[in-house]
């Protein structure tokens, strides 16, 4: 059996390896941000843990598998495709459908342990777009993953608004 290495020491010195090969500052913007889509990747993994509505879990479930990949396009990982911002538009709308106007509010994000964790999802996929435009405005992210991110936080807002509907209807 082959061994692992866990630790590799090479970011004792403050710098870490793109999937390129290329060593670049652990606080590098293209780090920062794709260390921030693995929080929320982590945070929407807690909430799928504790998800007992299907439909929401088999979208979380589609999203971890989407962050980790676009994890490895945004660490320049060769021969990815990129999420697919098609899919989530459309996840969205069809989330969006099931509601009017008025269910489209700031709700409180602490009604349930699922609705919390994607709340805190949500607002780490936020950071994660904030930290990506940086890369934007650079040209060092395609601006289609940059839409997939643009689009991530409304995606998690979705989910939220059904799982809450689903779970405390009136509320």
């Amino acid at each position: 059996m082959h061994e692992i290495t866990i630790t590799t020491k090479g970011g004792d010195k403050g710098s870490t390896s793109l999937c390129n090969g290329e060593r670049v500052p652990k606080d590098d913007p293209r780090v920062e941000a794709y260390g921030t889509v693995d929080e929320c990747q982590a945070a929407i993994g807690l909430a799928r843990s504790m998800c007992d509505f299907e439909p929401v879990c088999d979208n979380l479930r589609k999203l971890e598998d989407d962050l980790y990949i676009l994890m490895g396009v945004m660490s320049l990982c060769d021969g990815l495709e990129p999420p697919k911002v098609e899919w989530m538009e459309g996840m969205i709308k069809q989330v969006s459908e099931m509601f009017t106007d008025k269910d489209f509010q700031f709700i409180r994000p602490g009604e349930c342990r699922v609705c919390a964790s994607l709340h805190l999802a949500r607002t780490m996929a936020r950071r994660a777009e904030r930290q990506s435009v940086k890369l934007l405005r650079s040209g060092k992210i395609d601006p289609y993953v940059f839409s997939y991110i643009n689009r991530l936080s409304d995606g998690i807002y979705a989910l939220i608004l059904w799982y809450q509907r689903e779970k405390f209807p009136k509320k």
